[in-house]
């Protein structure tokens, strides 16, 4: 009888998010992810210790495969940077069923200090306090992972759009803002609203 190939983290790691994209963060079970790897429930323990271990790590490498600028250079714009690292999280998080869902409530381990610190070390350089600079990345996540989790959330997208437009007669603002948004390019609205974010926070710095 031939031996099995021994399981590796990574192999455990890649059949998670596949799994994850076919039957949805609720259904993903270790038992159920054991079974398509070919092997007993206990195996998986040796390489995490619960099933929070396993989707904490599959959040991190759901970031590490899509955020490949994880420290910013240092001759760019903050303003830049914060603008393309929250469209490239919102790509990350896309890029996975549920995957904000997956990513939320996670906290940064030990090897994601050191990018952080970079990126403090800019907003710093900046004008920002180290208490605002770390309010902003925090602020930046949140809202980042807010917004998926509203979009994978909506089980019909079509219905959005075709969503009853207010009487722009009674209501004229919400008309206004509803013709400018709703139904409308759903990467265009998110880069808009990001941008507000990053503009609200260089006006603190005036």
């Amino acid at each position: 009888m031939t031996d099995r190939p021994r399981l590796h983290r990574d192999d455990v790691l890649r059949a998670a998010l596949g799994l994850l994209n076919e039957v949805g963060i609720d259904a993903l079970t270790t038992r159920r992810l054991a079974e398509r790897l070919g092997v007993q429930s206990p195996t998986l323990y040796w390489h995490f210790e619960s099933r929070a271990a396993l989707l904490d790590a599959m959040s991190a490498a759901v970031m590490l495969e899509s955020r490949a600028r994880l420290s910013p250079d240092p001759q760019e714009p903050w303003q830049d940077w914060l603008m393309a690292d929250g469209l490239t999280f919102r790509r990350a998080l896309l890029a996975y069923r549920d995957g904000a869902r997956l990513h939320a409530g996670t906290r940064p381990g030990k090897t994601q200090h050191e990018p952080i610190e970079a990126r403090l070390r800019m907003l710093q350089a900046a004008g920002f306090t180290a208490g605002d600079a770390t309010t902003l990345l925090i602020s930046m996540g949140r809202f980042v992972v807010g917004w998926v989790l509203e979009e994978q959330s909506i089980q019909q997208p079509e219905a959005l759009a075709a969503a009853e437009m207010p009487d722009a007669t009674r209501y004229p603002l919400l008309a206004a803002g509803f013709a400018e948004t709703v139904g409308g390019d759903p990467d265009a609205l998110f880069e808009r609203a990001l941008r507000l974010l990053v503009d609200g926070a260089q006006a603190r710095l005036r």
